[in-house]
C-alpha cells in the first residue's frame, strides 16, 4: 500500500479496489471491507510517510489487520536492485507487496495507549525545543527593537508551551504504573536523568525485549566494517535512530564524569589512546545495553 497526503494505492491484488482511494476515514472503510472479504490472510505493507501513515495503521489496528511499516530507502533500494528505475505511486505499491513477499517482515507490534501518547508529546517536545532554539540564534542579530521584543514574546509563549507539554509528559507518567515504574528504573543509572529516561523510551519502546547488540544497533550505535581485500577501513556507526543517540550522548558526558561503574571504563579508553569522542561511543553502548536490560530483567541490579 503506498500512502500519498491525499490517496492510497493498493498493488494490484484480487478483491482489492484497481483505483486510488481517497486518504480519508472513508477510503480506510472501502480498504478494510475488501481486505476482510478476502477468503486468505493479509499482511498490509508499507513505509513511512512523513506521518500520513499515522490514520491508515489505527484504522488497520482497529480492524486487526496486521501491517508492517517498513524503511523507505530499503524499498527504494530494493526496486533500484531490481532495475526498477520508474517511480509512480501504483508502482511503489507493486514494488512494497514484493518486498513483503521476498523478505516477509514481521507485523508491528501494537503499543499500548500510554506509549503512542508519550512518543507524540516527547516528538512536540522536540519540536518546540528546535523553535526556541532557532529564535534564540535569531535574535542575536535582530537590530530594530521592535522586532527583537517581537522576538522576545515569540520565546516566552514557545517556552511556555515547552512547559506545558512537559507537564503532560510527567503528568501521563504519574498516571500510567508501568511507565512510571521504567522511568524510574533507567533514571537509576548515574547520567541517565527522568528526561533522558522518557526520551529513551519514546525513542525505543523495544526496550526490555532486546537481545545483546541489538539496542546499539536500533540507536545507531553499532560501529560497520569498511573492509576491502587487504584493506582495512575505520569503523564508523550510522543509521538508528536519531533521537536515541542524541539522549545517550547527553547521558554520556554525565556518566564519562560521574557514574562509579561507568566512568574508570571510560578512562581506561581514554589512556589506551582512544579519541574522546571515541570513548563517549563506547559509554553509549554501554549505557544503551545497560538500559535494555534494566528493563528486562527486574532483579538486575547495578553494581
Amino acid at each position: 500500500m503506498d500512502i500519498a497526503k491525499l490517496t492510497l494505492d493498493a498493488s494490484p491484488f484480487r478483491g482489492l479496489p484497481k483505483t486510488s482511494l481517497p486518504h480519508n476515514a472513508q477510503g480506510h472503510r472501502r480498504l478494510i471491507n475488501a481486505i476482510t472479504r478476502y477468503r486468505h490472510p493479509v499482511q498490509v505493507i508499507c513505509e513511512a510517510s512523513r506521518g500520513y501513515e499515522h490514520s491508515l495503521l489505527e484504522a488497520l489496528e482497529k480492524a486487526q489487520i496486521p501491517f508492517s511499516l517498513v524503511n523507505p530507502r530499503q524499498v527504494r533500494d530494493f526496486a533500484r536492485a531490481r532495475g526498477l528505475l520508474a517511480k509512480t505511486d501504483r508502482i511503489d505499491a507493486a514494488v512494497l507487496a514484493e518486498y513483503g513477499r521476498v523478505f516477509q517482515p514481521a507485523p508491528a507490534s501494537i503499543p499500548l495507549p500510554a506509549q503512542k501518547r508519550l512518543k507524540a508529546l516527547v516528538a512536540r517536545r522536540q519540536e518546540i525545543l528546535g523553535l526556541l532554539t532557532q529564535e534564540q540564534r535569531r535574535n542575536e542579530h535582530h537590530q530594530d527593537r521592535f522586532i527583537r521584543r517581537q522576538a522576545q514574546s515569540l520565546q516566552k509563549t514557545l517556552q511556555k508551551h515547552l512547559e506545558r507539554v512537559q507537564e503532560e509528559i510527567q503528568a501521563l507518567e504519574q498516571s500510567d504504573t508501568v511507565l512510571h515504574e521504567k522511568v524510574q528504573r533507567l533514571s537509576s543509572v548515574q547520567g541517565i536523568g527522568q528526561c533522558t529516561a522518557r526520551i529513551l523510551l519514546a525513542a525505543l519502546p523495544e526496550l526490555g525485549t532486546l537481545e545483546r547488540g541489538q539496542c546499539a544497533a536500533l540507536a545507531g550505535l553499532a560501529p560497520y566494517n569498511h573492509d576491502s581485500g587487504p584493506f582495512r577501513g575505520q569503523r564508523h556507526i550510522a543509521h538508528g535512530r536519531p533521537l536515541a543517540r542524541q539522549a545517550l550522548y547527553m547521558a554520556a558526558l554525565v556518566a564519562a564524569r560521574r557514574n562509579p561503574v561507568l566512568t574508570p571504563f571510560y578512562q581506561r579508553l581514554r589512556k589506551k589512546g582512544k579519541p574522546a569522542k571515541v570513548a563517549l561511543v563506547a559509554l553509549m553502548r554501554k549505557l544503551a545495553e545497560l538500559a535494555n536490560r534494566l528493563l528486562k530483567d527486574p532483579q538486575f541490579q547495578i553494581a
